[in-house]
């Protein structure tokens, strides 16, 4: 069994009040990393404008697509849903970095 059907098996004979707890706590862990990742692209933006690199980078935008690609694999995930996700986040950066310039 792997650990994708053991989370999902986790929730079972959990009522509607408590899978909604959950729902709230996994929401949380989410803006958390939302909010880690902001800061490590901050960092990033940082290093580029001392070094006076462009905002934009086509080929590690290239890598981070394909690994959410892979990554939505591992885990049985919609990789269109996945990739748009990283799109936004990706997106979102580019506009507080060149907001920052």
């Amino acid at each position: 069994m792997d650990d994708n059907n053991t989370n999902r098996r986790s929730t079972e004979g959990m009522n509607l009040a408590e899978l909604r707890e959950e729902i709230e706590s996994i929401d949380r862990e989410i803006v958390e990393l939302i909010a880690q990742r902001t800061y490590v692209a901050e960092t990033i933006a940082t290093v580029k404008r001392e070094k006076e690199l462009p905002t934009t980078d086509e080929t590690q935008e290239e890598r981070v697509m394909a690994r959410a690609g892979e990554n939505a694999a591992c885990f049985d995930v919609d990789a269109n849903l996945v990739k748009a996700v990283f799109r936004l986040l990706i997106e979102l950066n580019k506009v507080e970095q060149r907001n920052k310039r």
